[in-house]
């Protein structure tokens, strides 16, 4: 470890919430997580690596290698790549993998992938001997400026999304801006959908500073810090999702409806940034919003490159929704813009739903 020499670029991010615990972000930490393990791990003496098989040859190699160095000795469990397989047989095959390898309480499990890899992989985590420590180190945009953050673990099930999981913080987050450029470029467009979301939420002039693709890129690792201190802020605030943190779910109710719809091949952040178009639109159309307001997110995701619309109807769309896990027999929390920068928590009756989905359709 001594050997290595690394530039003075990290930025570090500070979550009071579980034991409390840091996001760092940094250009090729990736080759360090050896020693930020077992500086977060002390106890620790053996490493589960959880990761699908498109992350394995490109990321695991220096991951493990780091985690050997920092002497933990590695065990390592593939799955395979897609929201399809975020299910309850695969959270089984990992509880199964923990338990064949004698994972203790001292020991770690390390989340190496994106979303759907860090929930499955938390999940097992919050539940294996009653949970042990887990390390997120998200591969793509999207699981960096969001899902790995937060401690929200969870599996889908038939009737719905993230419909079984649990509460539980990571003892630690490794971004590394390096490995976004090995993403194909659908994928990072799917993470863009999750920046403009903090933007649409919380800041006009962050939402304004992003323009295209590029500009992401351009100053990714300031992108990546921004929306995770935006989150840091709300989950410190409302941990357990009880509030201020339900506006984190912009564009989720829809978005969630139209994965289902399409059995999971329109992708997380389409479907995200469909939902919040759909979502301004509504707003706009019933009162809440400047129409003008609404235009310019819609453009904006547009010059991302990210869907605006959906083929699917409200009625296709409610019905799925109505398994949402943000709904109970009567209501629905939907986030509603005001502006680009403000939100806020609108409960409406579930039979209500359709119709808003049908305002938000088109223009």
């Amino acid at each position: 470890m001594a050997g290595k020499k690394r530039k003075k670029t990290l930025r570090t991010v500070h979550v009071n919430a579980g034991a409390g615990y840091d996001i760092l972000i940094e250009p090729g930490i990736l080759s360090y997580a050896g020693e930020h393990a077992a500086r977060v791990c002390p106890k620790a003496s053996k490493a589960a690596v959880v990761c699908d098989r498109n992350v394995f040859f490109p990321h695991a190699e220096p991951v493990e290698g780091d985690l050997w160095d920092a002497g933990l000795s590695c065990v390592q469990l593939l799955l395979e790549p897609g929201e399809e397989h975020k299910n309850i047989e695969t959270y089984s095959e990992i509880l199964a993998f923990l338990a064949e390898k004698r994972l203790t309480r001292d020991d770690v499990v390390v989340a190496l992938g994106g979303g759907v890899t860090g929930d499955m992989a938390g999940f097992a985590a919050a539940t294996y001997l009653r949970g042990i420590p887990y390390i997120q180190i998200p591969t793509t945009l999207l699981a960096m400026v969001d899902s790995s953050v937060g401690g929200k673990t969870a599996i889908d099930l038939p009737a719905g999304k993230n419909l079984a999981g649990a509460f539980c913080q990571p003892a630690l987050v490794l971004c590394d801006p390096y490995v976004l450029k090995t993403l194909p470029e659908r994928t990072f467009l799917d993470g863009c959908a999750e920046v403009l979301k903090y933007g649409a939420l919380y800041s006009r002039e962050f939402f304004d500073s992003l323009t295209d693709p590029e500009s992401v890129k351009k100053d990714v690792a300031r992108v990546i810090e921004t929306c995770v201190t935006m989150k840091r802020d709300v989950v410190e605030q409302d941990e357990f999702d009880r509030g201020e943190r339900k506006k984190l779910n912009l564009g989720h109710t829809a978005g969630h409806a139209i994965e289902r719809c399409s059995a999971y091949r329109v992708t997380h952040g389409s479907a995200v940034a469909a939902g919040m178009a759909i979502m301004a639109r509504a707003a706009a159309k019933k009162g809440y919003m400047p129409e003008e307001e609404a235009r310019a997110l819609e453009e904006k995701l547009k010059a991302f490159r990210l869907p605006a619309d959906t083929e699917f109807t409200a009625a296709e769309l409610a019905k799925a929704a109505m398994s949402d896990k943000k709904a109970s027999q009567r209501t629905i929390d939907l986030i509603v813009p005001r502006r680009i920068g403000s939100c806020e928590i609108v409960r409406i009756d579930i039979a209500d739903l359709q119709d808003w989905i049908e305002t938000g359709l088109t223009w």
